[in-house]
């Protein structure tokens, strides 16, 4: 119940924007220990080392502070304020509305005609140059944002909540900060921030798998070509350069009946990613409102299916 509550009250209020903020807060430790840490003369080894010593002390961090609201909260003995506090926490942890007024924002600039806001705009979603996108290309790189963020900011949160509880649920999001802030191969965190890099695309590879078959099933719900989806899934979802990525990437493109992946460009250099789908309609800004549907009923799938999953080992039905 309260990974519902979380979800409901992400849904009415979003992520407030403030530097106190639980995912600031871990971008602040997380940059502390690189500060401590990160040597620029140091050798490769050193780096991997060092990186890996970060790793392992902000998990530790993330996990002892969700252990410590829980200790907190159980002392006022009250069900409620339990419930409360844990789904008020978890909320933080997941981000469906923001991945949703970001992608609803930029599909209003495309429909207005406004390609520079539009590009801006996917700027702050996407790390890739954005400047000269065109409609099609900002709106591939919003739908591939969302799908694979289907997975990092909603499901894998909620689905490590009722793994662990809250301790590794905010574990998980500490994880998935380091990835998002030193898990690039450059110059700078190609050996030390690899080991981040690794451990978050372990703590993805249960939950992506779990929301590609959501997305499937969640196709099928609202009409979309789930049996498209199901076969791009299979053919495809092994071609994306991340080991996760690909099973949403792919199982949207495949519902949708679009084409995701191209060309790409970073810091102006050229990059090409692996087609996913198949080009059965051209992209258009109403692809991003699709996405974002199947993102919303694939969360309400997850929340349904671990309640009665919770219900059953907890005893609640009599089978």
């Amino acid at each position: 119940m309260a990974a519902v509550l979380a979800f409901v009250v992400d849904c009415l209020i979003g992520d407030p924007r403030s530097s106190l903020h639980p995912v600031v807060l871990m971008g602040k430790l997380i940059s502390f220990f690189e500060g401590l840490l990160y040597r620029e003369a140091d050798s490769d080894r050193k780096k991997f080392v060092c990186g890996a010593v970060l790793m392992v002390c902000v998990l530790s961090v993330a996990y002892g502070v969700g252990e410590g609201i829980l200790w907190l909260v159980r002392r006022f003995e009250n069900a409620y304020v339990v419930l409360a506090v844990q789904a008020v926490a978890l909320s933080f942890m997941i981000s469906p509305r923001n991945l949703a007024e970001a992608g609803r924002e930029i599909r209003d600039y495309l429909l207005d005609g406004n390609l520079d806001m539009a590009r801006f705009k996917v700027g702050w979603i996407v790390g890739r140059d954005t400047d000269k996108l065109t409609e099609g290309e900002a709106t591939r790189a919003t739908v591939e944002t969302i799908s694979e963020n289907t997975v990092d900011g909603v499901i894998s949160p909620l689905f490590y909540f009722f793994v662990g509880g809250l301790p590794l649920a905010v574990a998980y999001r500490a994880a998935n900060t380091m990835d998002s802030m030193i898990g690039y191969k450059n110059g700078k965190y190609m050996y030390f921030g690899r080991v981040a890099a690794r451990t978050d695309d372990l703590w993805n590879y249960v939950p992506a798998r779990i929301t590609g078959l959501l997305l499937v099933a969640s196709a099928f719900l609202l009409g979309f070509d789930w049996r498209n989806a199901w076969r791009i899934l299979r053919r495809d979802a092994a071609k994306h350069p991340s080991p996760n990525g690909g099973w949403t990437e792919s199982t949207v493109a495949g519902a949708l009946g679009i084409r995701l992946g191209g060309l790409n460009y970073y810091f102006g250099k050229p990059s090409f990613r692996t087609y996913m789908g198949d080009p059965l309609h051209e992209l258009e800004a109403r692809h991003i409102s699709l996405a974002i549907r199947l993102m919303y009923t694939a969360t309400v799938m997850f929340l349904a299916l671990a309640l009665v999953s919770s219900w059953l080992i907890g005893g609640g039905f009599v089978l």
